[in-house]
């Protein structure tokens, strides 16, 4: 496995990554978080540089290709151009040059072969190169969504942990006033002062009953005296 396919693997697996699952493994999501970021940071540089390598060779390959076919095509030129001198040598009866010139015909065109051979069997390596960069492009692209997948995720993170944090206080205070209800203490104060009402409003009852009877003897003791005066009364008269 060559070291730009290596990439691509780890690009694959990068890009697949459930985020979620792996969250719900971590101890601290923040931490693993902000380690994803940074790993995926360095696995994009990474990317990137076999990227700008890859199609630096892939387009040096390109300009050898349309070198060997411009050279395919200049030899070509030249085949011809002999062959049509030794055809004029030939006429005029020099069999000797146009012979050289027909020899000099068959070089280019051995030239021409080669360099056309040469163009043909960098066609696949061209190809495949091409292929590779494309497939490293994708990945680069997952990667920078998958990127921003994770900064969105820990930013929410972030905020769902200071939520949770504000309501566990909220949660661990109302904890507190219900082990601690001071209404409780108000109950017992309030049965106290109640026990006290009753008690004044005895003595006040009791009171009450004393000044009636007190009354009730003024009224007997009034009785009593008409009586002895009309007694005394019926004496003198008799």
């Amino acid at each position: 496995m060559t070291e730009k396919q290596s990439i691509l693997g780890r690009i694959t697996q990068l890009a697949k990554a459930n985020i979620n699952a792996l969250l719900d493994r971590a101890e601290d999501p923040q931490k693993m978080l902000d380690q994803m970021i940074r790993d995926y940071t360095n696995s994009i540089a990474e990317a990137e540089s076999a990227v700008a390598q890859t199609i630096g060779n892939l387009r040096l390959s390109e300009k050898d290709h349309a070198a060997d076919l411009e050279s395919a095509r200049d030899w070509g030129t030249k085949a011809l151009a002999a062959s049509n001198k030794a055809d004029e040598l030939r006429q005029k009866g020099d069999l000797e040059a146009a012979n050289k010139f027909d020899q000099l015909a068959k070089v280019a065109l051995g030239k021409q072969i080669d360099a056309e051979r040469e163009a043909k069997n960098a066609e696949p390596m061209i190809a495949t190169q091409r292929d590779v960069v494309e497939k490293l492009k994708a990945g680069v692209s997952s990667m920078r969504n998958k990127l921003e997948d994770l900064k969105n995720k820990r930013d929410e993170l972030v905020a769902r942990s200071k939520t949770a944090a504000a309501q566990n206080m909220v949660q661990d205070a109302v904890s507190k006033i219900s082990v601690l209800d001071p209404t409780s203490e108000l109950s017992r104060f309030e049965d106290r002062v109640r026990r006290e009402e009753a008690m004044a409003a005895g003595r006040a009852e009791i009171a009450l009953d004393s000044i009636e009877s007190q009354f009730s003897e003024l009224d007997a003791m009034g009785d009593h005296a008409e009586i002895e005066a009309r007694l005394a009364a019926l004496k003198n008269n008799s």
